[in-house]
């Protein structure tokens, strides 16, 4: 590990053990068996986050996600026809206004997510922020930049990756990344707030029972939420 000037800024040099490259092709496997299926059937699916940077560990989460909303049922079937089925099943809204996920979690690391009603614009930034990429390029082995939780732009190099404090200059940092400067202000100011006051940034995380489908969860969250109503009406 080392660190390097370029062009003024101050970046960290982060190198890759065996181990590191190990975990990272573990979870890329991983990712590449639960994609397959969706793929086939016609859908997009992503990974975002660490296992599209490459900056994983042993604890990281594999959660494949669905751009649009789908129906879940369909979702649901295709994992029992060709994962073998799921642990459990939730919904999870990080904020009163925020759009509403499912989650389908195979095991407790991995999940298959999507939305349950369209996202806004800065919804969808959030994924090319933390660094996203679709089926075809996890089979070309690709590595993306994006920033972490911690507010560290990643920047993928040949033996492991770059950093750069995104709050030293966000407009470099969303330069980085190839995202628009302001979501990423936004981004940054909805981490410091969480880091501040200790929150995990979930308003509700709702566990479906056996014969719940998730759309009787969200029309239950709708009824119970004006603000989600306001946005829907919209």
């Amino acid at each position: 590990m080392d660190t390097s000037h370029l062009g003024g800024q101050f970046y960290r040099h982060v190198i890759y053990d065996k181990k590191q490259w190990q975990i990272f092709s573990s979870k890329r496997e991983i990712a590449k068996r639960i994609m397959a299926p969706l793929y086939m059937e016609g859908y997009n699916p992503i990974i975002y986050g660490s296992i599209a940077r490459g900056d994983v560990d042993e604890d990281s989460d594999v959660d494949i996600f669905i751009e649009q909303v789908v129906n879940p049922a369909i979702i649901e079937t295709i994992i029992e026809k060709n994962l073998g089925g799921w642990l459990r099943r939730t919904v999870v809204q990080a904020t009163p206004g925020y759009v509403v996920k499912g989650y389908i979690f195979i095991d407790e690391l991995v999940s298959i997510s999507f939305p349950l009603i369209e996202m806004l614009p800065n919804e969808a930034e959030f994924y090319s922020i933390a660094g996203k990429l679709g089926y075809n390029d996890v089979l070309e082995n690709k590595r993306t930049s994006g920033m972490n939780k911690s507010m560290i732009v990643i920047i993928p190099v040949e033996d492991g990756h770059m950093e750069f404090p995104a709050r030293q200059d966000p407009d470099l940092a969303a330069k980085l990344i190839n995202v628009d400067p302001k979501a990423l202000r936004e981004r940054i100011h909805i981490l410091e707030k969480r880091k501040e006051h200790g929150r995990t940034g979930t308003y509700i995380e709702l566990e479906l029972d056996g014969g719940e489908t998730f759309s009787q969860a969200l029309k239950t969250i709708i009824n119970q939420n004006p603000i989600l109503r306001r946005r829907m009406k919209k």
